[in-house]
């Protein structure tokens, strides 16, 4: 018997015959924790109660961040494989083993490689300003510097809201942004007079308004680090005076400035908020994220899927490797509402327990199912493509010709279902009489496929990556093959 070092899980390695290894097409997963500085600390972060439902004897430090939860197979955190009977000790040593568990298109359509990435996010503090770059600027990025840019796959990306999560996305409407320049002095001095005219003078021009918010904001990223630091700490000082004295600061987004400023002082970052749209997202609210959108996540958690790849351009409100040239080069200037920045999930028709957040790239889509308190069992249905289910709340049996054998589901259990294989959910009688919170069930699937659903008895998340509990779930899987 091992302790693993993934997420502390018990794991018994026993030699099988490859014949029964072929069998064993469901199993579940011991999954990659990330201790960024930025994430919540012990059993504040979801992830840490993710990882402790999944395993009771996992070990949650108080005063540490638990930020990020892997769920695939890539490189920097290929999931430990938690079944006895498969002598491969990750996820990614047994696709490669057995490519046919993609699915046939997804397995020709990406050589054999899981195609996408599935996560929980706990966000304390600011992540960086960032995009992701398309495939093109990737290879280009990867082959000049790959110490900073470690592949050559975009990197689109959607988040999903466990929690109320704040984020930075895109640019904001014009109005907004003229109505910044002329209200926060500071913020004008960064910019400069000449690109700010510039900019109000191209108003209602969608051509000239984007060379002109690509210049304001490349003066401003681009000034000398004496003018910016001297404006920041002068506006900091006239909003603190300001709240202080009871005022309304919301006109210069006080709040927020100061929030940022106190986790990264004097840092040129903390003025892109005068750029970029704020955003709040419910429970089951989503957004997606492209190549080349300007972006942060500021606070709350989040279930995230994304290509495989671990390439980011970074700019600002971080202590990483910044690229400023190749952000401001990159970006897409097209101003545009809060509003057009949520992504919309769509109820399956064929099943009212899914609503599927389908992004327009193929390498993943993730469903959300929600199962009713009234249901006795439920069966994920067979996709032509490998996902993996995420349990968030509630328990149940998992129950599949290709697993072999029951598997316990708890929240934060994951599972990888293999392409073509079905998964049957049961609850015990005892778990429905003595239940006293609310009977809902949402899985989060990621990959192919994803699942959402309203309050029902498990929820699961699965993506094809996939995310289950008793009252959400979601499911990840590859968007090419759904």
């Amino acid at each position: 018997m091992a302790r693993d070092w993934l997420a502390g899980c018990d794991v018994t390695y026993v030699t099988v015959s490859v014949a029964d290894m072929a069998e064993v097409k469901v199993f579940p997963l011991c999954c990659v924790v990330q201790n960024y500085a930025w994430g919540k600390v012990g059993l504040d972060s979801e992830v840490a109660r993710l990882v402790l439902g999944g395993d009771p004897q996992a070990l949650i430090e108080e005063a540490r961040p638990y930020a990020e939860l892997w769920m695939g197979a890539h490189p920097k955190g290929d999931a430990l494989i938690k079944d006895n009977r498969i002598s491969q000790r990750t996820l990614g040593q047994w696709i490669a083993d057995f490519p046919g568990c993609l699915g046939s298109k997804v397995k020709d359509t990406f050589h054999g490689q899981l195609p996408f990435l599935f996560k929980v996010l706990s966000v304390k503090t600011a992540l960086s300003i960032q995009a992701h770059p398309n495939r093109e600027l990737a290879a280009r990025l990867h082959a000049q510097f790959p110490e900073h840019y470690p592949d050559n796959n975009h990197k689109p990306e959607m988040a999903i809201a466990l929690t109320q999560f704040e984020g930075l996305c895109g640019f904001r409407p014009m109005d907004e942004i003229l109505g910044f320049l002329k209200k926060v002095p500071e913020f004008r001095a960064l910019v400069g007079n000449e690109a700010a005219e510039e900019l109000q003078s191209a108003d209602g021009d969608p051509g000239r308004t984007s060379l002109a918010l690509k210049k304001c904001f490349t003066r401003m990223m681009n000034c000398e680090k004496k003018l910016f630091v001297d404006q920041l700490n002068m506006l900091v000082k006239r909003i603190s005076e300001e709240e202080a004295a009871g005022k309304d600061t919301s006109g210069s987004n006080g709040e927020l400035l100061l929030r940022l400023h106190s986790q990264y002082p004097g840092d040129i970052g903390c003025f892109s908020i005068y750029f970029l749209n704020r955003i709040l997202l419910q429970p089951g609210e989503a957004m997606f994220l492209g190549a080349n959108e300007p972006h942060a996540y500021l606070s709350g958690d989040c279930v995230e899927c994304m290509a495989c790849s671990d390439n980011t351009v970074r700019a600002g409100l971080t202590p990483k490797y910044i690229d400023v040239d190749t952000l401001c080069e990159m970006l897409n200037y097209s101003p545009a509402p809060v509003s057009a920045k949520l992504f919309p999930c769509v109820r399956d028709n064929a099943d009212p327990c899914v609503y599927l957040y389908d992004p327009p790239v193929p390498d993943f889509t993730v469903m959300r199912v929600q199962i009713p308190a009234s249901a006795r069992q439920y069966t994920v249905s067979a996709l032509d493509s490998a996902g993996i289910l995420l349990v968030i709340d509630g328990e149940a049996v998992a129950t599949s010709a290709a697993a072999l054998s029951d598997i316990t589901l708890t929240p934060g259990s994951v599972l990888f279902i293999s392409a073509n294989e079905s998964v049957s959910l049961q609850w015990p009688l005892q778990i429905r009489t003595c239940k006293t919170r609310r009977l809902t069930s949402n899985v989060l699937i990621s990959g192919i496929l994803s699942i959402l659903s309203e309050p029902c008895y498990p929820e699961v998340f699965w993506d094809q990556s996939m995310r289950w509990t008793n009252e959400w779930c979601f499911l990840s899987c590859n968007g090419a093959c759904v």
